[in-house]
């Protein structure tokens, strides 16, 4: 059997979404863009500070309950500010530091090229609520073409909830339709965003009143958001706490994965991202495939925090 290295981008018990890794031979304990430095940097002091993210802040996966977690995606039209708004969340939550390189989740070179988002990324942010307790935000950028709705459709699969992003000043267009379909049809959380308010010609009142015509929202469940400048956000990490269910299921029944994405890794081979629907998830468990039956041994167990940090 095939080995797997499992990287958990929230955590690795439920509720949890995780990366699984297919390879022939063991590897080092430090992948992707960390070094052995990096797992090192915790903060001075004892208790965690979400501020500086969940490396720096001293964060471990132990520490958050399934209730304490939320898994969610941000779904929109092309170019209405997924990867702006992915990009200042995780500025807010110290996951990046502020003034980070725009589109910071998107690797690939065309990405970049041409600043649109082809493959779903993730990462994992901390942020204190109003009641004092942290809380683990999951969080997937999806892309927005229709091309790539296949990618939408398997990143829905493993959240709960999704931001419905829309441009206040284009209003609802074909992606927003379809992408709000996908979220209804396997019944998520919707949180409606309008983005782009602080643009000259944005009209936040007639793209509100869009959102309620198409999709029956109601008017006061419309947060209003800036990705650019900030404007906002503050709302947005609470709502999405608030509005946005934990994930069901139960530590303690069997392990069970659902994957939801792959890549391909140079060194350790096949990467699959899973997410944990119940049990809990830790290096050395052997998995077997529901649909192959083929069996395969958990190398490593890690989380991506905007960077892979390995966890077990």
């Amino acid at each position: 059997a095939g080995g797997l290295l499992l990287s958990a981008s929230t955590s690795h018990c439920l509720g949890r979404q995780s990366r699984l890794y297919s390879s022939s031979s063991s590897s080092s304990r430090n992948y992707g863009s960390t070094s052995s430095s990096s797992s090192k940097q915790q903060s001075v002091s004892n208790q965690p500070q979400p501020e500086l993210g969940f490396v720096r802040g001293g964060y471990t996966t132990a520490i958050f309950s399934p209730d304490r977690i939320r898994n969610f995606c941000i779904i929109a039209h092309i170019d209405h500010g997924k990867s702006t708004l992915a990009d200042r969340l995780m500025q807010m939550t110290g996951a990046v530091p502020p003034g980070s390189r725009p589109q910071y989740l998107d690797k690939l070179q065309v990405e970049r090229e041409r600043g649109i988002t082809i493959k779903a990324q993730t990462a994992s942010l901390v942020h204190r609520h109003t009641d004092g307790h942290d809380y683990l935000l999951n969080l997937i950028d999806t892309p927005g073409h229709v091309d790539f709705s296949y990618e939408v459709s398997r990143s829905l699969a493993a959240c709960q909830g999704a931001l419905l992003l829309v441009d206040a000043s284009q209003g609802v267009q074909a992606q927003t339709v379809a992408n709000f379909y996908l979220a209804f049809e396997l019944e998520l959380s919707l949180l409606p965003v309008l983005n782009k308010v602080d643009l000259p010609s944005a009209d936040p009142a007639a793209a509100a009143a869009q959102l309620v015509a198409v999709f029956d929202v109601r008017q006061d469940e419309v947060l209003q958001v800036s990705a650019k400048t900030g404007q906002g956000l503050q709302q947005l990490l609470p709502a999405i706490i608030e509005r946005v269910p934990p994930p069901s299921g139960s530590v303690a029944s069997p392990l069970q994965l659902r994957v939801f994405d792959a890549l391909h890794d140079g060194y350790r081979g096949v990467v699959v991202l899973v997410a944990v629907v119940n049990g809990c998830l830790k290096a050395g468990d052997k998995l077997t495939a529901a649909s192959t039956g083929q069996e395969y041994e958990a190398l490593e167990v890690g989380s991506f925090v905007a960077f892979a940090y390995l966890i077990d």
